[in-house]
This record gives C-alpha cells, sequence and structure tokens, in this order.
C-alpha cells in the first residue's frame, strides 16, 4: 500500500506542477523515475515513451501507466494514472469554471505567452536529451534525418512516421548485421 501511495503522489506531483502537457513533463519524469527512485533505467525509459508515443493518449500518462505497471501490477498502473491526470482534471475544472472571466485581462495573456515559450524550452530539453541517447550509430542518424525532413514536408500523421521508423529501424539493423556477419565470414 505503501509503494502505491508513493506512486500517486510522485506522478500527482509530475501531473500538478508540469505545464504544457506531455513532452514538458519529460524532463521531469526522467528525473524523478531514473535519478531520484531508480524505478527504471534511461533506456526502459525511453522505451516507454517511444510506446507511449505509439498508443492512444498522451505520452506522459501513458508512460505514467507503464511504470506503475512494471512497479506494481496492474492495480499499479490505475494508481500512476490517477495520480499523474488527477491534478490536470481538478485544474482544468477550475478554470474551465473561471475562464470566462479572466481571459480578457492583459496580465493573464502575457503570463500565458511567457508559459508558452517556456513550454517550448522544456520540450526542446526533452528533445535533446532523447537525441543524445537515440542517435547512436549511423542507422539512426538516417531514420532520424529522413522523419525530421518528411514531417516537415508533408502533412502526414505523427502515427505513420512512427511506424515508418520502427519498420526502417528492423530493415537498416537487420541489413547491418548481415553486412558485419558477411565480412567475418
Amino acid at each position: 500500500m505503501k509503494e502505491l501511495w508513493e506512486l500517486f503522489i510522485v506522478f500527482a506531483k509530475i501531473g500538478g506542477f508540469t505545464f504544457g502537457g506531455g513532452y514538458a513533463m519529460l524532463p521531469i519524469l526522467q528525473r524523478e523515475v531514473v535519478e531520484n527512485r531508480n524505478w527504471a533505467t534511461s533506456e526502459e525509459l525511453m522505451d516507454y515513451y517511444a510506446i507511449g508515443q505509439c498508443t492512444p493518449g498522451i505520452i506522459a500518462v501513458n508512460t505514467a501507466t507503464f511504470i506503475g505497471y512494471k512497479r506494481k501490477g496492474i492495480i499499479g498502473g490505475i494508481v500512476a494514472t490517477i495520480g499523474c491526470v488527477f491534478p490536470s482534471l481538478v485544474i482544468i475544472m477550475i478554470i474551465a469554471a473561471f475562464i470566462n472571466s479572466f481571459t480578457h485581462i492583459v496580465w493573464v495573456q502575457h503570463a500565458l505567452a511567457g508559459i508558452r515559450v517556456c513550454v517550448c524550452v522544456l520540450v526542446l530539453d526533452a528533445v535533446i536529451k532523447l537525441a543524445k541517447k537515440s542517435l547512436i550509430d549511423a542507422a539512426t542518424y538516417l531514420i532520424f534525418a529522413a522523419v525530421v525532413i518528411l514531417s516537415l514536408f508533408t502533412n502526414v500523421a505523427s502515427f505513420v512516421w512512427i511506424v515508418c521508423a520502427g519498420a526502417a529501424g528492423v530493415i537498416i539493423k537487420t541489413l547491418m548485421e548481415r553486412s558485419k556477419a558477411q565480412k567475418k565470414a
């Protein structure tokens, strides 16, 4: 029960104090889950991000579910998920009740503009950290470059790029391994 409560509190803290949604949560998830609590390795967390991106829902919530499941099974996944979404649900309900009363106020508009800029930085920080651990060889650089170029110049849904990148990873890595094996033989 103590570990379930800890899962709830940790993910409620992440969900309640991270502005900008899923990607902005990634650095905090890294710090809390990998560095502070050793609930997952950096590689496992990256795998959770990747799977969380491929599945419906918010990446941070999906990641919380995976980590909770890893720690305490189904109930752990449920508790971590509830912990992650509970603060946002409460905050959104409060904001929704009063939004029309304060969105016209200039300082609120300026504050929101500043928060959006900060969220961009947090997302960029998460991208840089993920890239440092994901771009490990020529194959991953090739896939990265192809997806960046294609996603910038086409209007294809992101899940298509995720599926294609996964397939490309399998194909390219398999071909590279075969080439190495033939050179040794």
